[in-house]
Parts: C-alpha cells; sequence; structure tokens
C-alpha cells in the first residue's frame, strides 16, 4: 500500500474545529484517541493500560463502526503506541477485526504501525496482528 504517515502532529488534529471527530485526551494509563472524519483517519497514541479497557476500546470501536456505515471508501488507522497491557491486546484485536470486516465490504484501509527503532516487541506485536487478522500493516519507524 502506497500511504503517507499521518501523524506528524496530533496536536494539530486535536486543534481541528470539525464537530464530526471523536476525540479521547491522553492520561498516564490510556493513549490519545482522534476519529478524524474530515481526513478519514484514526489514530490512538500513547500508553494503553486502562482499568477497564474493554469499555475504554468500546467507546472507541462503535465510533469506527458508526463513521463506517456512513460509505467511507478509504479509512487510515494509525497506531502508534510505546505500551499496552494484555486487556489491551484483547481490544486492539476487536478493532483490527472491525477494520478487516470494513476492509472486506469494500472500504481501502490502510494500518499504519508505528514502532520505536530499538522496540522489536512492539514491531513484533504488528506482525502478530497482521497475521492473526490477515491484513497488510505499513511499519513506520518513529524516532
Amino acid at each position: 500500500m502506497n500511504t503517507q504517515p499521518v501523524i506528524q502532529s496530533l496536536e494539530n488534529y486535536h486543534n481541528s474545529s470539525v464537530s464530526e471527530n471523536f476525540s479521547l485526551e491522553p492520561t498516564r494509563i490510556t493513549p490519545s484517541v482522534l476519529l478524524d472524519e474530515t481526513r478519514e483517519c484514526l489514530i490512538i497514541k500513547g500508553r494503553s493500560c486502562p482499568d477497564n479497557a474493554q469499555k475504554f476500546y468500546n467507546q472507541i470501536n462503535d465510533s469506527i463502526t458508526n463513521y463506517l456505515k456512513k460509505g467511507t471508501k478509504h479509512f487510515i488507522a494509525n497506531f502508534n503506541l510505546e505500551y499496552f497491557n494484555t486487556s489491551s491486546s484483547k481490544c486492539l484485536f476487536s478493532l483490527f477485526d472491525t477494520l478487516k470486516t470494513a476492509k472486506a465490504n469494500g472500504v481501502d484501509i490502510d494500518i499504519n504501525w508505528y514502532y520505536e527503532e530499538d522496540d522489536e516487541d512492539m514491531l513484533e506485536c504488528g506482525e502478530d496482528y497482521a497475521e492473526m487478522t490477515e491484513m497488510e500493516f505499513n511499519y513506520i519507524v518513529v524516532q
């Protein structure tokens, strides 16, 4: 897939005045999340170890599902996680499953998986998700 990375400045996305965005500010245990309908992209960035991962990620998954029902033809999902726990991992798989269903229904899906150059574990997690979901991921090194 020939996709340019979307994460350049997350602040610019949060400052967007588009009211259709779904946004969650980061905390010490949750990542920042932005579903930007204008740019047709999702950005999840930071640490993910919420007390109730299912509750946290269900709202994201519901927002993605509702957005994709509107008939978008292209969607870019960006995952730039520095850490996630086991319960977050299961919820991330559910997000990938939603994206896989959208792809099967004709939506062009690009998944960008960001990882630090020396973080082989995070790269392997992305590769594992790609293999389990049978979807293509773009692997992007961040400084």
